[in-house]
C-alpha cells in the first residue's frame, strides 16, 4: 500500500510537487482514483483525485482515521550525529521505522560534526514513515548543545549510554520502566567527555550500557531505540 504526505491536506486538498509527481508521473494514477493521504501528525486520509496535475495533484477527502502509533509512550533519541553524514541518515531512516517521537542531534566536546542541516533529514523522516505505514513523523530538532538537553526538564526515565568503563553503568535493558517516556543520550564517536557524564548523572540521567559490543554511535542509538521498544513489548 502506498501512502502519500501532504501536511497541509486539510487547508487546501493538494499533494505537494514531490508526491504529486509520485502519483501521477509514476504510479500513472488519474482523475477518479482513491488514494492514501497522511498528514505526519497521525490522521490518514481515504482521499479521490479530482485534478490528476503532476505538479499540484487536487483531491477530495472521502473519510478520515487517526492512526495511533504502535507505542503509547515517548521516545527521545538525543545522538552526536557522526562524521560521515550518510550514516546519520541512515539513523534517522530506521529511527523512525522502528518507531521514534523526537531525534536531537547532539554538539558535544568530542563531536566529529559541529554542524547538521535538518532538511534532508526530515525529507528521509518523511520517506520513511510512508514506507513504514505510520502516519506520525518524528519531530528532528536543530543541532542542540548536550548540556542544554541535560537541562531541560522533561518527564520519564532518563539514559546517557556511554563507554567509559571508569564511570559505573547499568544494563539499560533492565532499567526501562515500561510505560515510561524516555529520553536516551548517546555521544560521538570519541565518547561523551567525562564532566558531560557526571553532568547527566547530576541531573537524574541513569548511567548505561548497551551490552558488551563495541558499537558505532548510529549502531547504540538504534539498539538502545529497539530494546526501549522490546522491553515495552515484553511487558505489554
Amino acid at each position: 500500500m502506498i501512502q502519500f504526505f501532504a501536511p497541509d491536506i486539510l487547508l487546501d486538498r493538494i499533494l505537494p510537487a514531490s508526491d504529486s509527481q509520485h502519483c501521477i508521473r509514476v504510479l500513472r494514477m488519474r482523475q477518479g482514483d482513491f488514494i492514501e493521504v497522511i498528514d505526519g501528525r497521525g490522521n490518514k486520509y481515504s482521499c479521490q483525485i479530482t485534478e490528476a496535475n503532476p505538479h499540484k495533484t487536487r483531491v477530495e477527502i472521502i473519510s478520515t482515521a487517526q492512526v495511533k502509533p504502535a507505542w503509547d509512550y515517548s521516545v527521545t533519541v538525543a545522538v552526536a550525529p557522526t562524521k560521515n553524514m550518510d550514516r546519520m541518515e541512515w539513523l534517522v531512516e530506521k529511527l523512525t521505522e522502528i518507531g521514534v517521537n523526537r531525534i536531537v542531534p547532539l554538539l558535544c566536546r568530542h563531536s566529529e560534526r559541529k554542524e547538521i542541516k535538518t532538511e534532508r533529514l526530515e525529507r528521509i523522516a518523511v520517506s520513511a514513515m510512508k514506507q513504514s505505514l505510520k502516519a506520525s513523523l518524528p519531530v528532528i530538532e536543530d543541532m542542540t548543545p548536550v548540556q542544554s538537553v541535560i537541562s531541560a526538564s522533561s518527564t520519564g526515565q532518563k539514559f546517557i549510554a556511554y563507554c567509559d568503563r571508569t564511570i559505573p553503568r547499568r544494563l539499560l535493558s533492565k532499567e526501562i520502566t515500561p510505560g515510561s517516556d524516555i529520553t536516551v543520550l548517546i555521544g560521538p564517536e570519541g565518547d561523551f567527555a567525562p564532566p558531560e557524564i557526571h553532568s547527566a548523572l547530576d541531573a537524574g540521567f541513569i548511567p548505561v550500557s548497551l551490552g558488551d559490543n563495541r558499537l558505532r554511535t548510529e549502531t547504540a542509538a538504534l539498539v538502545a531505540c529497539d530494546t526501549i521498544h522490546i522491553i515495552n513489548q515484553l511487558n505489554s
